[in-house]
């Protein structure tokens, strides 16, 4: 009698002993019913870290799908690419309004510079990361240090899918919700300077029939070779504003920085670079 019968359960003759299946297998139909609860979870807690639920969850799995973990006989247009299209341009159109409506004030070259921004690959990327992303990705057969190297070059273009695929599950609303979730702080406090703010600070006096900012040198310290500058603005009925920095004009930014912000002006993302 052959001791690798298969683990099944059959019923017994009174006083004969049963047959115990052996704990370190399990019939395939269970294993399949296990992976499919376990891709289910995963789908769940990639949901709740983007806000939305998907009624299609192969969109989910199309918008993390990268070209190199496709079978040879399917078409590239099951991987992302697709998706991160359509994304792109839902992501434009819905940071657009947000920007339109933000910036009342704002003409339209203020308006490009700002949406260029947050736009950007390495913001979508940011945002990607932020929410988690990167290790739901899915790779073909490539090395762990290829790997990594693959995640963090593709993460921009995941979020970009991943607002097509919400596009295409829920409507405009549904990825307009997630776009503003996630870019409207990056929105209020862009990360480079979209205007010199000296520039934008004379303009603001301009309009309120001021003079021409005055900047002045209030001291100078640190050694020859590495000096720190300490500079005022000053306009007639403000308080002076002061600024630090490593030469004269990046201190006179600084300064122009601190007096628009003091006083609401809009149309500068900031001003301490050296440039």
């Amino acid at each position: 009698m052959n001791d690798e019968s298969p683990d099944l359960q059959t019923s017994s003759a009174p006083g004969e002993a049963r047959v115990q299946p052996d704990a370190g297998s399990e019939p395939a139909a269970v294993k399949k019913k296990r992976s499919k609860v376990s891709a289910k979870a995963a789908t769940a807690a990639i949901e709740a870290r983007i806000g939305h639920k998907f009624a299609d969850a192969e969109l989910l799995a199309t918008a993390f799908t990268h070209v190199s973990a496709l079978k040879s006989s399917r078409k590239r247009g099951d991987s992302y690419q697709r998706l991160e299209f359509l994304g792109d341009h839902v992501l434009g159109l819905v940071v657009s309004d947000m920007l339109y409506r933000a910036f009342p004030n704002a003409n339209e070259g203020e308006l490009s510079k700002r949406l260029a921004d947050l736009v950007r690959k390495e913001s979508c990327a940011d945002v990607a990361k932020s929410l988690g992303l990167i290790d739901d990705i899915k790779l073909g057969a490539v090395g762990a240090g290829a790997g990594a190297r693959l995640r963090k070059s593709v993460l921009g273009d995941i979020c970009e899918a991943v607002i097509g695929a919400i596009f295409l599950d829920g409507g405009y609303t549904a990825a307009a919700q997630f776009v503003e979730r996630n870019w409207v702080e990056r929105m209020r406090k862009p990360r480079r300077p979209l205007r010199d703010p000296k520039t934008v600070l004379q303009e603001w006096a301009q309009g309120k029939g001021l003079p021409t900012p005055v900047y002045r040198e209030v001291e100078r310290t640190g050694p020859h070779h590495d000096p720190q500058f300490r500079v005022a603005v000053d306009l007639p009925g403000l308080e002076p504003a002061e600024g630090l920095g490593g030469s004269k004009r990046a201190a006179e930014k600084v300064a122009a920085s601190v007096m628009i912000e003091r006083e609401g002006v809009e149309g500068v993302g900031g001003g301490n670079n050296d440039s």
